[in-house]
């Protein structure tokens, strides 16, 4: 009897990283697409348009402090629908997998030193010698200096071209998030969460529920490439760094809280 209750266990958990393995292969789907016909999504749409401004309300979802919010929101939601037990796996894995995808992001970002999509079409607007952006002189600014380069580089790339709007919350945006591109810490949020939350929301029987998160971090990683702040090979390398880190912590979450009770009684 023991050998089928951890054959089951054993079997359930394959097909649950079965599932997460499509699910990831959704989020990779779109920069995957993009790097193979080396293409971009910045610029390509007006982002003076309500497309525009939807897509920063999502991003919003995954900026500082908003992030925290959107992470208690899915905790909520959870403690209403998941079995207690669930819950607190859930709880703990959240807490360990978005503290290691934001360490990793910032430790990251640091050594890569990759310019963001918006910046870099910037520094390519024609303007006088000594007023021209200069990717090397822009980072080696603060970020309060860096800020108003931007700031100034807009204003004159509107003025000189009218037609070139940005909706004045995408402005504050470009002016606010001011670091290094690579990798992108929207999409491992994100995409840690859906992948993390996930394994648990299908193991308590929500798949829908699951599948609203992965639509929410799909959108994630497209609205930080078409609002011009990533580069496609950011997305995709966030997103394979985020089911690295959502496999580590879900199996070390199971080594310090098992769940094999759970599964043989549900088995039953």
């Amino acid at each position: 009897m023991v050998f089928y209750e951890e054959a089951f266990i054993l079997t359930h958990r394959a097909y649950l990283f079965c599932r997460l393995g499509l699910a990831w292969l959704l989020l990779a789907t779109i920069p995957v697409l993009l790097l193979l016909t080396q293409n971009q999504l910045f610029p390509l749409i007006d982002l003076h348009s309500t497309l525009a401004r939807i897509l920063y309300w999502i991003t919003t979802t995954g900026t500082a402090p908003y992030g925290v919010v959107t992470a208690l929101f899915v905790l909520a939601l959870a403690y209403r629908l998941m079995p207690k037990p669930l819950f607190i796996s859930l709880c703990l894995a959240i807490s360990i997998s978005q503290l290691m995808s934001f360490s990793l992001s910032h430790t990251l970002k640091s050594f890569f030193k990759e310019p963001r999509p918006n910046v870099v079409f910037l520094a390519e607007q024609e303007r006088p010698m000594d007023e021209q952006l200069s990717l090397d002189a822009f980072y080696q600014l603060d970020k309060q200096a860096r800020s108003k380069t931007i700031a100034t580089a807009l204003d004159d790339l509107i003025a000189a071209e009218p037609a070139m709007k940005l909706d004045s919350r995408i402005h504050q945006h470009w002016e606010d998030e001011v670091g290094y591109s690579f990798p992108s810490g929207h999409t491992i949020f994100a995409a840690t969460l859906v992948l993390t939350a996930s394994y648990y929301l299908l193991l308590a029987g929500l798949p829908i529920f699951s599948m609203v998160l992965l639509g929410w971090g799909l959108l994630m990683g497209l609205s930080r490439m078409l609002l011009g702040m990533h580069w496609p090979q950011d997305v995709l390398f966030s997103t394979l760094l985020a089911a690295v880190i959502s496999w580590v912590t879900v199996l070390l979450v199971d080594k310090l809280r098992p769940l094999q009770d759970y599964l043989i009684k549900d088995a039953r």
